[in-house]
């Protein structure tokens, strides 16, 4: 892997166009906008697709899986609204750079990615950008009850329900963000926790997901 900090300046002015884009479309925190600035999006994707990194486009990282849009990252991410020293867990790692955002915010973050390719790819970069992440190769609609309960949890790809294991895993208080739906479109629910049986739900259409794969999501490989 190249040098991880040779690319900074090279890219800095597409990150404050990229921070420019979020704030038109709607993103208002400036923690969430912060992150953006700092987190180096090129560094989690592939050599290939670095040219493109600061675009507000979904970029394929293999195994069919993709790096979400910016404006998708900081629209859920500002509705999680992670707080420093907070516990977050994420499902679906892929690239890391969605866990390095609520990382960058002070949260304590716990990743699962089912692809063991991508498990390693991440790994190492938080190993060398020196990210203190927890993370684990499993089904990540089951969670991860040894860390339970999170003051947030975030999923990265869409579901047909919500799994009943996620919501148990959630702190009272805390928030979910998921998308549920069929495999082609999906709508972003925003679950607030308001007792040990029962949530509140903001819901938001038209968003896009790859499948969430588990014994409490689609059915696949």
């Amino acid at each position: 892997m190249r040098n991880l900090t040779s690319f900074t300046k090279m890219y800095e002015s597409e990150r404050k166009e990229l921070v420019e884009i979020l704030k038109s479309r709607g993103i208002t925190n400036q923690r969430v906008l912060d992150a953006f600035m700092k987190v180096e999006r090129h560094l989690f994707v592939p050599d290939i697709m670095k040219q493109h990194a600061y675009k507000d486009v979904a970029l394929p990282i293999g195994m069919g899986q993709t790096i979400s849009q910016p404006y998708t990252v900081a629209f859920m991410t500002q509705a999680l609204d992670p707080q420093p020293n907070k516990r977050y867990l994420e499902i679906g790692t892929g690239s890391g750079y969605q866990a390095a955002i609520i990382y960058e915010m002070g949260g304590r973050v716990f990743t699962i990615e089912r692809h063991h390719d991508l498990y390693n790819s991440a790994m190492k970069i938080f190993d060398q950008l020196n990210l203190k992440i927890a993370a684990r190769c499993s089904d990540g609609t089951i969670g991860w009850s040894e860390f339970a309960p999170y003051d947030g949890i975030i999923v990265t790809a869409g579901g047909p329900t919500v799994p009943l294991n996620l919501k148990k895993q959630l702190a009272v208080g805390g928030k979910m963000v998921i998308p549920v739906g069929d495999k082609q479109i999906q709508t972003l629910n925003v679950l607030t926790k308001i007792s040990e049986d029962k949530f509140e739900t903001h819901e938001v259409p038209y968003f896009t997901f790859v499948p969430l794969i588990g014994k409490e999501g689609w059915d696949g490989k």
